[in-house]
């Protein structure tokens, strides 16, 4: 029996026969399909632009620099994501600043936001944790009282929807922020293998994301009165460029997001049936909401008993000898030995400590089968059982 991951790719023949169409194609990076892909993106998350990239973490970084934080600065983010979030942030030469999360959703506090604003705060990077959106109205209100930028980091959240004075909004709109980021890695919703994006509403922000993805580098009309060969390095940017390949599998991945999100909820609806016959010993995940449509990246269980909570190594080692990989999502970033060295403090985010020590990833993918979703519900609720003395 093959080891069931925690996530995984799902790619099919008409996925593979879009990107060999590009391979036997004259050309297979900064071609036509990058622009495609851009179209096809802004269209679907209600947006006027989006830049594609290298990954997820060049996304990041280039809405870091693109809303202009530099040594000094700071933003505001969740210590309850993956280390991406603020490695970006430090890029750029500014400090992630960590705000508690909300113990119910996991998502970052807008009130804790509003507790750690100083002099130095220029950017609010919320993280929508397994998809399920922040509380992005509030968020807004905080950074318009403060004039900050809002970097949306939708690396879990494609396809997530919240609704706002009646109206439903697409996460990657940047109705409530000023950019929104995506990752196309595979254990996302859709796969590029790596890859990622930036959506936003500004033509500004917009042309700078362009500029610093290929090196500083502009070519207009004006420029090319100079020579054919001709262009010039305005400033210093990155080789964070996507290959048309690449956009090419995220088209037509695309294309399936609906369906994938549609499996994704009916594994969690089948999860949530079994586990919940255990009572209280665990918490489980919600997944209906009548404001927000949830995109289910990952189903997070929460042990509600000290017993299981002490064994949680014993239950994630038990689940390897059983061939199932979980995950645990995440370590609290100031807990890292390079965080804890370059800042040196005490950090008093309460709730997401609490969360650390309760929660385990099962696994979530698109191409999870019935039976392998029996098998990881039997080993799990048996290994639960065993641990609750």
């Amino acid at each position: 029996m093959k080891i069931i991951p925690y996530g995984k790719q799902c790619i099919d023949s008409s996925d593979i026969a879009e990107v060999v169409k590009v391979l036997k194609s004259d050309w297979i990076t900064q071609g036509k399909k990058v622009n495609e892909f851009e179209v096809a993106l802004a269209r679907h998350c209600g947006v006027k632009y989006a830049v594609c990239v290298s990954s997820g973490t060049a996304a990041l970084h280039l809405a870091c620099l693109a809303a202009g934080l530099k040594k000094g600065d700071e933003a505001i983010t969740t210590p309850i994501t993956f280390l991406a979030t603020p490695n970006s942030v430090l890029y750029t030469g500014a400090r992630p600043v960590f705000a508690d999360i909300d113990y119910d959703t996991v998502n970052i506090d807008p009130v804790q936001i509003s507790k750690k604003i100083s002099k130095r705060t220029k950017v609010i990077l919320p993280v929508h944790f397994a998809g399920l959106p922040c509380d992005m109205p509030e968020i807004s209100k905080i950074a318009k009282k403060n004039k900050f930028v809002v970097i949306e980091d939708a690396s879990h959240a494609l396809g997530a929807e919240y609704k706002h004075n009646g109206k439903w909004h697409r996460i990657g709109s940047c109705k409530h922020s000023d950019m929104t980021t995506f990752s196309f890695h595979p254990v996302k919703h859709i796969t590029t293998g790596e890859g990622g994006a930036i959506t936003t509403n500004s033509k500004a922000f917009c042309d700078r994301l362009r500029s610093l993805r290929g090196h500083g580098i502009h070519k207009d009309k004006n420029i090319a009165k100079k020579g054919a060969w001709y262009y010039e390095m305005r400033e210093l940017g990155y080789n964070y460029r996507i290959t048309d390949f690449q956009c090419a599998l995220g088209i037509s991945q695309l294309r399936k997001l609906n369906r994938f999100i549609k499996k994704r909820k009916l594994i969690a609806e089948r999860y949530n049936e079994a586990f919940e016959k255990i009572g209280n010993a665990i918490k489980l995940p919600a997944i209906k909401y009548s404001n927000k449509k949830h995109a289910m990246h990952l189903y997070v269980l929460r042990f509600n008993d000290s017993d299981l909570i002490k064994r949680k190594k014993a239950i994630v080692d038990d689940q390897i000898l059983k061939k199932i990989k979980t995950q645990i999502h995440y370590i609290p970033i100031y807990k890292q030995p390079y965080y804890k060295k370059i800042f040196c403090l005490k950090h008093n985010c309460s709730n997401a400590e609490k969360y650390y020590k309760e929660c385990i990833s099962l696994p979530m993918f698109v191409s999870l089968t019935q039976k392998q979703q029996d098998y990881v519900i039997k080993e799990m609720r048996r290994c639960i059982v065993e641990n609750m003395d």
